[in-house]
């Protein structure tokens, strides 16, 4: 997956422009000025045309820097059994460090969720490995947990006082993490 702050970030360094740049993303059925607009979106983080590998590889080559440099690998838990208020909290430790710092404070966490967070990071790692990154320099750019409202089936009640009821709501949350190159 391209990295948008990667791509923006290189281009204000090497004083590119798009219009520059979108002569090297054309692609079948892909003229410069659509080249130009998806160059636009890319930038502000909408991924409207998906990026493929090929662009990428084309981006790379026009910013004269390496694929790798440019993409980051991603993973997650989608309706994960924790609200994401318990879940943040475990993801806050981890955001902006290096991978293996990352998984050495989630073994040593004592929560339910880093085990959660440890499984999906393990993934993006996989990830990247298989698209032949350097796994040792790579870290955590970005952790974000959002809420997946009620869990299915988790729709109880529990008897109070005078009759009353109260329900028991098991909330849910996805997980996503992504992680770059240094």
């Amino acid at each position: 997956m391209l990295s948008c702050s990667r791509l923006k970030e290189l281009c204000s360094q090497r004083d590119i422009s798009i219009d520059g740049l979108s002569g090297h993303l054309a692609r079948g059925g892909f003229d410069r000025k659509a080249a130009a607009a998806a160059l636009k979106n890319w930038q502000k983080g909408l991924y409207k045309p998906k990026p493929r590998s090929e662009d990428i590889e084309r981006l790379a080559s026009g910013l004269g820097v390496e694929p790798a440099r440019l993409s980051q690998w991603e993973a997650s838990h989608r309706y994960a059994p924790m609200s994401a208020r318990k879940v943040r909290l475990v993801a806050q430790l981890i955001r902006g460090r290096s991978v293996q710092d990352a998984l050495d404070i989630l073994k040593f966490t004592h929560k339910r969720a880093a085990r959660m967070i440890e499984k999906v990071l393990e993934s993006a790692i996989a990830n990247a490995d298989e698209q032949e990154a350097d796994v040792e320099n790579l870290y955590v750019c970005r952790v974000r947990v959002d809420d997946a409202g009620l869990r299915i089936g988790t729709k109880r009640w529990i008897p109070k006082d005078r009759g009353r009821t109260n329900p028991i709501r098991k909330h849910a949350s996805h997980i996503h993490i992504a992680v770059a190159e240094e």
